[in-house]
């Protein structure tokens, strides 16, 4: 028998406990009066199956994640015909939903489907859900007397909106190139921004996404205004279950061409805005805004140990976390000098400890003032030697362009296109988004492999 959590409001939960009551497949064992008692109870392994209402107070992405952490498969209640909190329910990751009037049957089949479906994981799930899911009807054998249910897809698409060439998610998403480095300002931002700006130069829809919760810049490195809400309104949005491409359009406005921004949180102490759970959703939506999705993150991988336990405290660092294990490519930048070099050697030893793709290494400020003559086979034979890097991408220092380009607040394109930055990112472009190298003379210049 599988047993069953409740949070459901007045509209729902006498009717929901009456029918359950007369089944012999499903029995209640706590109906909880709201949001923190249903996500306690779980958290005491009490129950396998959640049934929620639409309009439970406080539900959000964050709680649902809470919930399948604790191994609890969470089923979702609407009144048929509500297309609104279908969606909500679809975007918070809760794939099954079924209807409040519907009968016993329909009850019993959604739940014991849920609570034994093979492909059940507490993230996966959440994360996916509403990519997966198909147009269909609700749970239950045969057709059901309360009609079909529209699928996510069909929820999501409204139409072309905001310069958006249809609001539907496309299935064959774009790729998360995640730009990290270690602690140092090694140039993470400045390679950021010039890689997004090349993508998008190269006629590659590009989105850019400021995900560091220390020190997060690139919007006055675009000269967009700090209160734009960015980041901690898209977070907020999908946290909400109010995510789609529209409003993901509006809040990453156009910087140049083919470029947009989701400016990052103007001061570091809104880090607990940037939630994981939510974190992975506006990057899971960004990849159907943009062919390329890159996100500046910060430099610290340290998984909070002493909050390890505690699942449910904010962790500071989760943003850098999530953007990586959700990456397709990671970018690791270094700086081109004795005490950047020994900081790059051990962030890729710590980079190998967490959830990332295998990195592509960019030395920033290649110069031979720091490290002596001939610094790109200098430095590529110490990458190897102490950090197993056969291949290394250098970028030349230009300090005249770079400072330009961040007084004006304009990418290099811009106010400074013929620096050798630009050429030397355009290959770490052309090489994360999968697009012929234009040159091979100038390859070979520029990287160096061994």
């Amino acid at each position: 028998m599988t047993e069953v959590l409740t949070a459901l409001g007045n509209r729902w939960d006498s009717r929901v406990a009456t029918l359950l009551a007369a089944s012999r497949e499903v029995t209640i064992v706590r109906r909880c009066a709201d949001l923190p008692d249903l996500v306690a109870t779980a958290a005491a392994g009490l129950g396998t199956v959640a049934l929620v209402s639409s309009d439970l107070r406080g539900l959000d992405l964050t709680a649902v994640m809470q919930l399948r952490s604790a191994g609890v498969h969470v089923v979702g209640i609407a009144a048929h015909g509500d297309e609104e909190s279908e969606r909500r329910l679809l975007q918070l990751g809760i794939a099954r939903v079924v209807s409040g009037n519907a009968e016993l049957a329909e009850f019993e089949a959604a739940v014991t489907a849920e609570a034994a479906d093979p492909a059940f994981d507490a993230f996966e799930r959440e994360l996916d859900a509403f990519h997966d899911a198909e147009p269909g009807r609700m749970p239950g054998p045969g057709s059901s007397s309360q009609g079909p249910v529209r699928g996510v897809t069909d929820l999501l698409d409204d139409g072309p909106q905001d310069g958006v060439p249809g609001a539907q998610l496309d299935t064959d998403a774009g790729r998360v190139v995640a730009v990290w480095g270690p602690t140092g300002a090694p140039g993470r931002t400045t390679i950021a921004v010039t890689l997004a700006t090349e993508l998008a130069g190269l006629g590659i829809p590009t989105v850019l996404v400021d995900a560091d919760t220390y020190g997060g810049s690139v919007a006055q490195a675009l000269s967009f205004l700090d209160e734009a809400p960015g980041i901690a309104a898209a977070t907020r949005a999908a946290d909400q279950g109010n995510l789609d491409l529209p409003t993901l359009a509006r809040l990453a406005p156009t910087a140049t061409g083919g470029l947009r921004v989701l400016t990052g949180i103007p001061k570091a102490e809104r880090w607990p805005e940037i939630r994981p759970a939510a974190l992975e959703r506006v990057l899971t939506v960004c990849r159907s805004l943009g062919q390329v999705v890159v996100v500046d993150c910060g430099f610290s991988l340290e998984e909070d140990e002493e909050l390890s336990y505690d699942t449910m405290a904010p962790r500071r660092n989760a943003a850098t976390l999530t953007a990586l294990a959700v990456a397709d490519e990671v970018v690791v930048v270094g700086g081109c000098d004795p005490v950047g070099l020994q900081r790059l050697v051990r962030g890729l030893q710590e980079l190998g400890t967490v959830q990332a793709p295998v990195p592509t290494v960019c030395v920033n400020r290649a110069r031979s003032g720091a490290v002596g003559s001939r610094p790109e086979r200098r430095v590529s034979e110490a990458l190897s030697r102490f950090a197993g890097v056969t291949e290394v991408f250098f970028v030349p220092d230009d300090p005249a362009a770079l400072d330009t380009a961040l007084l004006e607040g304009r990418a290099l394109a811009e106010c400074a296109p013929q620096s050798p930055v630009r050429p030397a990112v355009r290959a770490i472009a052309e090489r994360v988004a999968g697009a012929p190298v234009g040159s091979s003379r100038r390859r070979r210049r520029l990287r160096v492999s061994r």
